[in-house]
């Protein structure tokens, strides 16, 4: 079958898609977007996490099908969703980050530890300034439900980090620095937000 949707704000076509297909692997093997990762294929880990119409969720276990005429936003989008969101939405469609241009983005470690000459979104930048990152396989996931967390409450509580990434397991940390890097993003976006208004 052919699933018609939206990724990271451009419309996309996956053919020749079989029933038992997951999003996941749509998004990898298909499209090339590999930010979501593939580890345990239960919903488990969480490290496959992307949105879908805005709510996270694990891409291991959505079929492919189930996405058709729907939104996805993978981490490879994020930059561009968060600097959309600021701006006030995109309701045309006709932005977000392109599938080629998705396939093209590679990490620079300079720029990662400086964040010169690479757009970052807010939770990303604060993961690499408080640390948070260590294998980075657990990273793309953690960040997908951050960002949908600080869309929702700006101001999150200790409470409300740690239930919003409750289903994103990291074997290398004590979480600790991911928390505080959402904290950082959600003082961060405070900031930017009390900025305006003066």
């Amino acid at each position: 079958m052919r699933v018609t949707f939206t990724v990271n704000g451009r419309r996309q076509e996956a053919d020749d898609v079989w029933e038992g297909e997951s999003l996941l692997y749509v998004l990898r093997e298909r499209m090339g977007l590999p930010g979501s990762k593939n580890a345990c294929e239960q919903g488990e880990c969480g490290s496959c996490t992307v949105r879908l119409d805005g709510v996270p969720v694990c891409s291991c276990l959505v079929a492919a099908g189930q996405v058709e005429g729907r939104e996805v936003v993978t981490v490879e989008g994020l930059a561009d969703f968060a600097k959309q969101r600021a701006e006030g939405g995109c309701a045309s469609g006709a932005c977000g980050t392109g599938v080629d241009e998705a396939r093209q983005w590679q990490a620079r470690p300079a720029e990662s530890r400086t964040g010169e000459d690479a757009e970052l979104s807010p939770i990303q930048q604060a993961f690499i300034d408080a640390g948070a990152v260590q294998c980075g396989f657990c990273t793309p996931g953690l960040l997908v439900a951050a960002d949908e967390l600080l869309e929702r409450n700006d101001s999150p509580s200790d409470a409300d980090i740690r239930e919003a990434l409750s289903g994103n397991l990291c074997r290398c940390t004590g979480y600790e620095k991911i928390l505080d890097a959402v904290r950082l993003a959600a003082a961060r976006g405070e900031n930017r937000t009390a900025g305006q208004g003066a």
